[in-house]
């Protein structure tokens, strides 16, 4: 075996640099000026009188928390409950009503806040004189009902504890998340793209937040900063009906609150490893079934090494507070090259490292402050060769960098009956998709005498760097008047976006060998790092004795962008109008520069009113009824913008294309050209009569596709989201929940062809049409004939992006939970009833034929009818846990795709497009077939995870195994999948036999050692 030349490690860029000194010089300019708190929450103590069955007011409530130092005491109001606002989501609280003459002692311990949110505790009080003391005796401090007595919020956690039981596949915690009710693995239209999905809807409009504040990539979507594990302290699912305070989103939100520290000193040191085989399962060599972390397939010989140390304890006793944490995963992969001459293996590796710090600090009893840094440096390496075998040699590897840094400061006054947070934070994220190993090369496709690829060498042949830097401003007022809870707040964010973007400004060459120099390629000894400069040498030949067929080059290799400015305000009014009813009314309003498109300031959208609505009533101290309704927004997708720049042109000869839209009605009369176009990228072509390497300056530019900017401007997509539920503990360990949701979407991002043919009918084959056919290759439309239908002549596509889709949802959520306490198990069961249909998919989503949107209506590819996830733990000892999780899915949709075989083409209608590399949708569909109109089988995973621990000193050590796909059952949906290889595209009629392109992951092993104190 001839190895990969091996390659150093790069140390941080400049730029990374930059930004890392950046935030840290943020970090203490601010902390020195201001002073700041982090993570805020609030809790509502209720007191009920089991034995009246009604409130209890002028009880006198405690609040303590040791951790850090905290404690309060509050009188209960009209209404039975006592508030607390600003509190800090450090540590644990206890609450509880001393004995008194009326009533035996109440107390619930270790209650758990998290950030931005509002928890209900209700003391049931047990009178004196209806029950003995030995009858109300608590054992382990809890005499609680867990059930939401405060809003109509449909959400759901994994607190710490939950996610240390469960088997998470390398302590990345998006990938526990679909544990969550609502929440299922997601089929998305690049590598990267989010894992999960909510409600069943595209991911990338999810919202992410770390403590309450933006964690999202902006360009596309997804989180920033992949969260380890081991600095959560609880992770929220937001699913429907969630405060005015949340905006940006119409889907769902993601709400981490992280760990802090306290007065005792804790800590954690971990190594996890993945051996990969001969322990694995596998399903065959040809079936690419394992991801890493990233998203991107990788082949069975797959290893993990990861290790990292969490600590966190005093500075100051109650008073300042540090938690810092480090986490490193190297990844071992392997690909093969097989190309002739050179059999080999090629090696790569990944690293990812997570960097957190926390430092929380109480300057009196009314100010608080925090500050939050987090840091990561994620290199994905592209090694060349194939999962299965490829062509592409090691002198065109490249490596996707994802690199970023999030430095926060969230500010809290507590008064008496005042709240008042200043919270800023600044982030810098870098996104490389292909950094180039040899950045200077030009691009070399060797084809045979066939023209079949036969070797991929030099430059990756494109560029995709983007940076963001991103400031976010929020201000918030909370302020208790009698009965009333009224909130008002700001938030802004504004992003600055940078891409280089384009081709390859070295120029990419097309050489066809002919037979004697394929023979001599295919007899000699090639190495895996063979670059263009080397091929004449490898072949023996001068070098203008290859055959260039085709050269292309970037002309205009270019850094563009936008900034993207975010405005939200809202106020909400909590009200108890009785001692049972709590009703929550809010009013949202959000802005976002980028829905002025190409119509300029006019063109924005700026009526985005969102009133939200929920009501909680509980019919006795267990039992709630709560529901709800509000619109929410999402925000202009960057990539939107971004796309319309990139792939657009302001050449003379292309505005008078647009000109001519203008003049035949297809854009509004009063579109500037000017504004709807841009110099963006611009790539250009010589066939044949070039030499080997030698840039020829006579290039012609490609007359590709193009997509300009909307001359309407965009409206931001909205939801209008419907809940109803109720909640019911049982004992003081159980509880039971049921909702039942409904959303209606508009407004939602699709492609609009602008040069579309005008076809004398629909332009579709029908299922009788081709019944009827002799030759189905004779039903075809020509594409030449086409575009003679074409308002500008000449075939090139003409688009841009509109706000014009739609979507429905429906579901019913059955919930079950069984906490720990002071049991020997503990678990939850949730099973989801839904259905979503749309008639758009995601931002680059086209109608089959001639934006003709009303043939689009149908299953989203991400629905399925049934979801049933559980997770059970038993604690056979003090030093045993076992955890067994669940998750069983019915199939994902299938979109049926013509047979080339049989039509000659997949582009039916003769307009171009057919199902390729980057399909999102968009192909044409067999003749009759609605979209996504077939189903894949159920999917069946479970995971198992085996933990034993023993104490050493202070701490303890902690073993633990994690298998995931115990039973090595073959998914072939249901699993978190890029969509260019999932199997929901099929060839044929519908009910055809399945072809299996992909699977889930087989079955996998995961050992770790952990020493915590």
């Amino acid at each position: 075996m001839c190895p990969m030349t091996p390659r150093t490690t790069p140390t941080l860029s400049p730029r990374s640099q930059r930004a890392l000194w950046t935030a840290c010089l943020f970090l203490l300019l601010v902390g020195f000026t201001a002073p700041n708190a982090h993570g805020q929450a609030a809790l509502e103590v209720h007191a009920f009188d089991v034995e009246a069955n009604e409130s209890v007011s002028g009880a006198v409530v405690h609040l303590v928390n040791e951790g850090i130092g905290f404690e309060s005491t509050r009188r209960t109001d009209d209404q039975g409950t006592a508030q607390w606002g600003g509190l800090s989501t450090a540590g644990a609280y206890s609450v509880f009503i001393e004995e008194n003459d009326r009533f035996y002692e109440a107390r619930v311990s270790d209650v758990e806040l998290r950030a931005d949110a509002t928890r209900s505790v209700t003391l049931v009080l047990r009178p004196v004189a209806a029950y003995e003391l030995d009858e109300v005796v608590v054992e382990g401090g809890r005499s609680v009902a867990d059930v939401n007595r405060v809003n109509g919020e449909v959400s759901s956690s994994l607190s710490a504890a939950s996610l240390e039981d469960l088997p998470v596949e390398g302590r990345n915690f998006t990938q526990s998340l679909y544990r969550l009710p609502n929440v299922t693995p997601s089929t998305g239209f690049f590598p990267e793209a989010p894992n999960v999905s909510i409600n069943g809807a595209n991911g990338l409009y999810t919202n992410y937040l770390i403590d309450g504040m933006d964690n999202n990539e902006q360009f596309l979507g997804g989180p920033q900063f992949d969260v380890p594990t081991g600095i959560v302290k609880d992770v929220t699912v937001l699913t429907s009906t969630y405060s005015a305070e949340y905006g940006r989103t119409g889907n769902g939100i993601f709400n981490v609150t992280t760990k802090s520290g306290s007065n005792q000193w804790t800590g954690e040191a971990f190594y996890l490893t993945r051996p990969g085989q001969p322990l694995d399962g596998e399903f065959g060599a040809d079936t690419p079934t394992q991801r890493d972390l990233s998203g991107n397939t990788v082949k069975s010989g797959f290893q993990r090494q990861q290790g990292g140390f969490a600590l966190g304890g005093p500075i100051v006793a109650d008073q300042t507070f540090l938690h810092v944490s480090l986490e490193h995963t190297t990844d071992f992969k392997d690909n093969r090259l097989d190309a002739p001459g050179v059999q080999e293996t090629v090696d790569g590796q990944n690293h990812l490292t997570y960097a957190s710090a926390r430092v929380d600090h109480r300057w009196n009893d009314q100010w608080r402050s925090t500050a939050r840094l987090n840091a990561n440096r994620v290199h994905i390496e592209n090694q060349g060769g194939g999962l299965t075998g490829g062509v592409t040699f090691a002198s065109a590897a490249n490596t996707e960098e994802r690199d970023g840094v999030h430095a926060a400061l969230q500010n809290t006054y507590t008064g008496d009956n005042l709240v008042y947070e200043s919270n800023v934070q600044y982030s810098w994220f870098n996104w490389d998709a292909g950094n180039p190993q040899n950045p200077n090369s030009p691009r070399v496709t060797v084809q045979d005498t066939s023209s079949s690829n036969i070797a991929f060498l030099g430059h990756p042949g494109f560029q995709f760097d983007s940076v963001e830097n991103t400031f976010q401003v929020q201000q918030k007022l909370t302020y208790q008047l009698g009965s009333h809870t009224l909130k008002a707040g700001l938030d802004v964010l504004t992003s600055d976006h940078r891409l280089a973007g384009g081709g390859n400004p070295n120029g990419n060459y097309v050489v066809r060998l002919d037979a004697a120099q394929t023979e001599a390629f295919a007899n000699a000894t090639l190495s895996p790092s063979l670059t263009p400069s080397e091929l004449p040498r490898a072949l023996g030949v001068d070098p203008q004795a290859l055959n260039v067929t085709n050269y292309s080059v970037e002309l205009r290799p270019s850094t563009f962008g936008r900034r993207q400015n975010l405005i939200g305000l809202y106020v909400e009014d909590q009200f108890t109008p009785l001692p049972d009813l709590t009703v929550t009314t809010g009013l949202r309003y959000d802005y976002d520069s980028l829905t002025e498109g190409g119509g300029g300031a006019d063109a924005a959208d700026y009526n985005n009113l969102a009133p939200r609505l929920s009501l909680n009533y509980a019919l006795d101290a267990r039992t709630t009824l709560r529901g709800g309704y509000g619109i929410f927004y999402d925000k202009i997708v960057y990539a939107v913008t971004s796309d319309a720049l990139e792939s657009n042109s302001n050449d003379p000869a292309f505005k008078n294309d647009i000109r001519t839209l203008v003049e035949k009605g297809i854009l509004p009369e009063n579109t500037d050209v000017d504004e709807v176009t841009f110099n963006g990228t611009r790539s250009a072509q010589r066939d044949g009569a070039v030499g080997y390497l030698q840039r020829p300056s006579d290039v012609t530019p490609l007359s590709g596709g193009r997509r300009i900017l909307n001359p309407n401007g965009y409206e931001n997509p909205q939801t209008h989201q419907f809940s109803l539920g109720v909640q019911r503990q049982f004992g003081d360990a159980w509880l039971a929940y049921v909702d039942l949701i409904h959303t209606r979407s508009y407004d939602l991002f699709r492609i609009r062809e602008l040069n579309t043919p005008d076809y004398p009918g629909d332009g579709d084959i029908s299922a009788e049409e081709l019944a009827n056919a002799d030759d189905p290759s004779d039903l075809v439309l020509d594409p030449d004939e086409v575009d003679d239908l074409r308002p500008v002549p000449g075939g090139r596509s003409i688009t841009m992006t509109e706000t014009e889709g739609e979507a429905r949802y429906w579901a019913a959520n059955f919930n079950l939970v069984k906490d720990r306490g002071g049991d020997w198990y503990s678990g939850r069961l949730s099973y989801t009833l839904s259905r979503l249909r749309n008639n758009t998919g995601d931002i680059n989503f086209r109608a089959e034929t001639a934006n003709q949107y009303g043939d689009e209506w149908g299953p989203s590819v991400n629905d399925r009818r049934h979801v049933i996830s559980t997770v059970g733990t038993v604690y056979p000892t003090d030093r045993l846990r076992v955890t067994l999780a669940s998750l069983l899915q019915s199939g994902q949709p299938i979109n049926w795709v013509p047979d080339a075989s049989i039509f000659g083409t997949r582009d039916l209608n003769g307009d171009g497009r057919e199902y390729g590399a980057q399909y999102v949708g968009n192909s044409d569909r067999w003749p009759g077939a609605e979209r996504n109109s077939g189903r894949l089988p159920w999917s069946y995973r479970f995971d198992l995870s085996v933990q034993y621990g023993w104490s050493i000193g202070a701490g303890r050590v902690v073993a633990r195994a994690d298998v995931f796909n115990v039973l090595n059952t073959k998914n072939l949906s249901g699993f978190a999948n890029n969509a260019t290889q999932s199997n929901q595209i099929q060839v044929g009629p519908p009910g055809s036999d399945i072809e299996e392109k992909n699977a889930g992951p087989p079955r996998q092993f995961q050992f770790g050692l952990r020493y915590e104190f």
